[in-house]
């Protein structure tokens, strides 16, 4: 163990798979104790997140968590309490894309996009900060996207829910700065997610072309970044969209 977050707890989001698997891992790896969550659907892959963190010696559990439902999200926090008896650091990552033009978009999958990425990133701020307040303060980490920083083409339902995520964080940061509460997020580029590899190798390839480091990211690179914003090693950081993305956004 390395320590960054040594003695502290904490939950992931999203966390059966991808971005969010490696970050629970990660974190558990820096000494924290991890709630790993994850849709009911998702539960034997979150669980088999819990067993990797486990057999290398650190701390987990598995909450089946709908992010979109409030009382799902309330109870995520309420469970992390009772397990490990505090929150130091939470990771709201769970998310869903559909890629199609803004026109052909259904308004369901539009809907369902912005419940999950933006509505599920709100409700799960909204009971962790509630906690931090009451517990001395905290940090949190949301997932955002490139997306969130710039168009991308075929995504706009996700586009716009990964834009409203950095307007969350950035709000979020500036009204509970005082109360110890840091509030950052991540900026993935094209990382080798499920979500990823399930697009065909000419969609992976309008994905990667903005980048100017021509391969694909890895979810360690970014569980790497989200380990040291939820450490005090970050502790001057806050309100930040923190690109991982192989300079697609510094053209």
């Amino acid at each position: 163990m390395s320590g960054l977050v040594e003695g502290k707890a904490g939950l992931v989001t999203g966390a059966a798979s991808g971005i969010g698997r490696a970050c629970a891992v990660r974190l558990a790896h820096e000494g924290g104790a991890v709630v790993v969550s994850d849709l009911e659907t998702s539960r034997a892959a979150g669980e088999e997140t819990v067993a990797q963190i486990e057999a290398s010696g650190g701390r987990a559990a598995f909450f089946a968590c709908d992010v979109a439902s409030e009382e799902d999200d309330e109870a995520l926090v309420e469970f992390v309490l009772e397990r490990f008896g505090r929150l130091d650091f939470a990771h709201n990552n769970a998310g869903i894309g559909v890629h199609a033009l803004l026109a052909d978009t259904s308004t369901e999958d539009f809907d369902r996009t912005i419940a999950v990425n933006l509505r599920g990133t709100f409700l799960g701020m909204k009971h962790e900060i509630r906690r931090m307040l009451s517990g001395g303060g905290g940090a949190i980490v949301n997932t955002s996207s490139n997306a969130g920083l710039h168009a991308v083409r075929l995504l706009s339902a996700y586009t716009a829910s990964k834009h409203g995520i950095v307007g969350l964080t950035k709000n979020a940061a500036i009204e509970y700065a005082e109360d110890g509460i840091r509030v950052n997020c991540v900026c993935p580029g094209a990382i080798m997610t499920p979500l990823m590899s399930n697009q065909s190798p000419e969609r992976q390839q309008q994905i990667l072309a903005p980048q100017a480091m021509k391969r694909f990211g890895t979810p360690e690179e970014v569980a790497a970044t989200v380990a040291w914003l939820c450490s005090d090693e970050a502790s001057f950081v806050t309100g930040v969209a923190l690109p991982v993305d192989a300079g697609s956004v510094a053209w």
